[in-house]
């Protein structure tokens, strides 16, 4: 089907599989131990436990939670997850022993699409300047102190988040006036992009502007600065 074309959002430990955005899927989890990706059982995760995995994998805010017929699904895990709902990573939250699991059913998950990163003054939605909402205000992005560039690898994230594929190339450019700055150091050790946003707005006059190859890829990002 279409759905099981489109590409997937994951960390090293949750994702969302065949689903019909990005954002949306059969939940699969992996432990540390554990090398193989695994369901999890309908009931097993609750509102609090989606707003985490949602934020985890850098979208929006959990819309819909649901039971799936589990059919392909890999082997359910028995665990129950229970999240508080501050966790920024569904395996930091506590899980209960060994169950039964008996529902026949997967657990399928939508979170809305991430809105608080965009592309604009571009050629099409998947280039352009890098604006970003954050405390409810869209600002520029900065493009960052010559100790903590840019790399095309740290863009990639902004480039998968907007299902634009991967970074091909950025550029520096220039206006004088309050914009968000984001640690791109930050962004290579989490998904997370608001844990990589500074608290408050800065003054520069450089803004970071990015390419995105428009579609999605499993080639691996180059780690070379953007600029020279």
């Amino acid at each position: 089907s279409y759905s099981s074309l489109l590409p997937s959002v994951s960390t090293d430990s949750v994702r969302l599989v065949h689903g019909s955005s990005v954002c949306s899927g059969r939940l699969e989890v992996r432990s540390n131990q554990s090398r193989s990706w695994s369901s999890v059982c309908e009931g097993h995760l609750d509102l609090h436990g989606a707003q985490v995995v949602c934020r985890e994998l850098g979208c929006g805010a959990p819309g819909l939670l649901q039971g799936a017929l589990s059919g392909a699904a890999e082997a359910p895990v028995v665990q129950t997850f229970t999240c508080e709902g501050h966790e920024s990573a569904l395996l930091d939250c506590g899980s209960s022993g060994a169950q039964t699991c008996s529902s026949g059913t997967a657990v399928d998950l939508t979170c809305t699409d991430p809105d608080d990163v965009r592309l604009v003054g571009g050629a099409s939605r998947c280039n352009g300047e890098v604006e970003m909402k954050h405390h409810g205000v869209w600002r520029d992005v900065e493009y960052g102190p010559s100790y903590d560039r840019w790399t095309l690898k740290a863009a990639d994230v902004i480039c998968r988040r907007l299902d634009c594929g991967s970074a091909v190339s950025g550029r520096e450019s220039g206006s004088y006036d309050p914009k968000w700055v984001i640690s791109p150091t930050c962004l290579l050790s989490t998904s997370v992009l608001m844990d990589c946003v500074a608290t408050d707005p800065f003054y520069m006059d450089s803004v970071l502007s990015l390419t995105c190859s428009g579609k999605s890829t499993d080639d691996g990002p180059d780690s070379v600065p953007i600029l020279p």
